[in-house]
């Protein structure tokens, strides 16, 4: 089949196949006589695996190590147990976060209660008052 019809079938874009080829993540196809690419049925189980992890939120280097264990079909899944038990604690720490980031949030809300002057407004006070946090770092796969 044609990149298109690739695409078509997995749900995704010509663009989003060439840069998971380009990435290393979808093995160059054979190329026709007129120097088309032409894809099988192992590029689309592929290609959906692809997707099916970047919809959980899996970097490609966690990717990359998924299917390198895939392609060893004889080896245990104790390796993909580990792989997956780091991104739920990847996870762990952004869901974390997020809760920090909106009871922040929420207390910045707390300044504005009503509708007032833009230059009276609490929100706006409290966001120019803010001491900067030092840019601190991160215990997930995000950096």
């Amino acid at each position: 089949m044609k990149i298109s019809e690739l695409a078509q079938v997995a749900q995704c874009t010509v663009e989003t196949v060439r840069y998971y080829e380009k990435e290393g993540l979808l093995s160059a196809p054979a190329r026709t006589p007129a120097n088309y690419r032409s894809y099988g049925d192992a590029h689309v189980e592929r290609l959906r695996f692809i997707r099916n992890c970047r919809a959980l939120d899996m970097t490609h280097e966690e990717i990359r190590t998924l299917l390198g264990l895939m392609d060893q079909p004889a080896s245990d899944c104790g390796g993909v147990n580990r792989l997956l038990d780091e991104h739920i604690a990847h996870v762990d720490v952004r869901i974390a976060e997020l809760c920090q980031l909106k009871q922040e949030l929420n207390e910045l809300r707390q300044r504005c209660q009503r509708e007032q002057a833009v230059d009276a407004c609490g929100i706006l006070q409290g966001l120019a008052s803010m001491e900067t946090e030092p840019r601190h770092e991160r215990n997930t796969h995000l950096g």
